[in-house]
């Protein structure tokens, strides 16, 4: 699970829009989701774009898959949907709001075209959706090969 610029501050920031379930919160469901499924989480949080990508190439060859929130990122960053390609990492595009129903420069998603899928609006509960979706795409891929 990678997360990014400022859900480091779910909980408190700012609650109408987010919820008041923490990413510590979210750490722990998805952990205790994912031991239910069979598989292993890795978590990480960063504020900035350079980490996430740097996360991203050191997951390279680790990691089945990732459920990313890329907050704000997701709508300007290039350069990490390139890491994704990069490192060919399968994804699925999580956001706690419905990021359609907001500002319209939060209607674009630059990553959404390379995503499995894209959970949005759900609150907390999309990331299990999220990490359910990609488990159960990932399995069945293997099961094809």
């Amino acid at each position: 699970m990678l997360n990014g610029p400022n859900l480091n501050l779910l909980g408190t920031r700012e609650p109408a829009i987010y919820g008041t379930t923490t990413l510590a919160q979210i750490e722990e469901s998805l952990t205790a989701c994912a031991r239910s499924l069979g598989v292993e989480l890795i978590a990480h949080q960063a504020n900035s774009e350079g980490a996430l990508i740097d996360t991203l190439h050191a997951w390279r060859g680790v990691a089945q898959g990732v459920v990313v929130n890329a907050g704000a990122y997701t709508h300007t960053s290039l350069a990490l949907r390139d890491a994704f390609a990069a490192t060919s990492l399968p994804f699925v595009e999580i956001h706690l709001s419905n990021i359609y129903a907001r500002e319209p420069e939060r209607r674009t998603s630059l990553l959404a075209s390379a995503a499995i899928g894209v959970v949005c609006g759900l609150g907390a509960d999309g990331y299990e959706f999220a990490l359910r979706g990609l488990v159960s795409v990932l399995r069945a891929r293997a099961a094809r090969v």
